[in-house]
């Protein structure tokens, strides 16, 4: 092959050539209705939630049951997003109320059941026996903290809401959000420390 029959050879382009698109077009194009735009942006943000998840449910399966049904929920109103923020901020405040609805309707059904609901600072009731390695986790330390403390914590100490955004989202006083989460960095240290 000469030098000049090889300036006429075009190079091949690949897929992995081509540039992916930018988040704010895979929103654009998934509120299109362009599944594979929102595949993008499952990808893009389905750690960080189910990290939200894991933390504030404290329970690995249920944190990837959360995952699915908050992108479901967020692909049936994506034509609600307006852009006024960041597609992972509006997805990360989606996933945060619809995680707090699950925990208000599971302790509604819970009640139900159980005539006294107990101390909400005592573990859980049948919770698991932890090896070392787990309560030097702070993951594992979280997720066996009573559910409104583990809330609340997670909330205000892991993804910075203040104090009166979470008393505003769970319907309580800010004095109760502030004591919840004394209790939950008290009960936090007590499980670190053994």
């Amino acid at each position: 092959m000469t030098l000049s029959h090889r300036a006429h050879v075009r190079p091949v382009v690949t897929a992995s050539d081509v540039p992916a698109p930018s988040a704010e077009d895979a929103v654009r194009r998934a509120q299109l209705g362009d599944v594979d735009a929102f595949a993008i942006l499952y990808r893009l943000h389905a750690p960080a939630i189910h990290a939200l998840a894991r933390r504030m449910l404290g329970d690995e399966a249920a944190a990837r049951e959360m995952v699915q049904d908050i992108f479901v929920r967020a692909w049936e109103r994506l034509a609600s997003f307006r852009g006024e923020s960041a597609f992972g901020t509006w997805l990360h405040r989606l996933g945060v109320n619809l995680i707090l609805n699950q925990l208000r309707v599971a302790k509604r059904e819970l009640a139900r059941f159980i005539e006294d609901e107990g101390d909400d600072e005592s573990p859980a009731v049948g919770a698991p026996d932890h090896s070392v390695e787990a309560r030097i986790d702070l993951d594992a330390a979280v997720a066996r903290l009573p559910a409104g403390a583990r809330t609340v914590f997670v909330l205000h100490d892991i993804e910075g809401y203040a104090h009166d955004e979470i008393a505003q989202m769970l319907g309580l006083a800010p004095g109760t959000i502030r004591a919840q989460l004394w209790r939950a960095r008290r009960q936090l240290m007590r499980y670190l420390d053994a």
